[in-house]
């Protein structure tokens, strides 16, 4: 965006400096979307994170399907997406286990997808970032039948 200055002289003789006002309509266009579930117009549910997850796993080259997420999603959290595992080593060493696929904070950095939320509770991200773990160490997902 360029900015210009005006010079405006007042009736007394007076020179005043007119700056543009910047609001909130250009600094928010510079905040990135983040791919929600309802942001890819999915329902705000396990179903609509799972289906938002494939959407975004797809367009990165992420394997994986609909079947085995919900399987692990089962087994890990009950799909409940606040879960934490305050009780296994790795919450021992202070770093438990969170989310809906249970991963730890490392992981999810270190295997996060771009255009999702930093937030390991996001079901999106979570989701995602799990599946792009699971992709690295198995070849997909859909071989993990236990804990990982």
């Amino acid at each position: 965006m360029r900015l210009s200055r005006k010079l405006a002289v007042a009736s007394t003789g007076l020179a005043l400096l007119a700056l543009p006002i910047v609001g909130a309509t250009s600094a928010s266009a510079a905040t990135p979307t983040v791919a929600t579930a309802t942001s890819l117009g999915y329902s705000n549910t396990l179903d609509g994170w799972i289906r938002a997850s494939l959407q975004v796993m797809a367009q990165n080259g992420i394997p994986g399907s609909y079947n085995s997420i919900y399987r692990n999603i089962i087994r890990e959290s009950s799909g409940n997406p606040y879960a934490i595992n305050n009780w296994d080593s790795n919450a021992a060493a202070g770093t438990p286990s969170k989310g809906l696929l249970q991963v730890i904070d490392p992981t999810f950095q270190a295997y996060h997808v771009s255009g999702t939320s930093w937030d390991p509770y996001d079901p999106v991200a979570n989701i995602t970032a799990a599946c792009n773990y699971a992709a690295q160490r198995y070849g997909s997902i859909d071989n993990v039948w236990g804990a990982y």
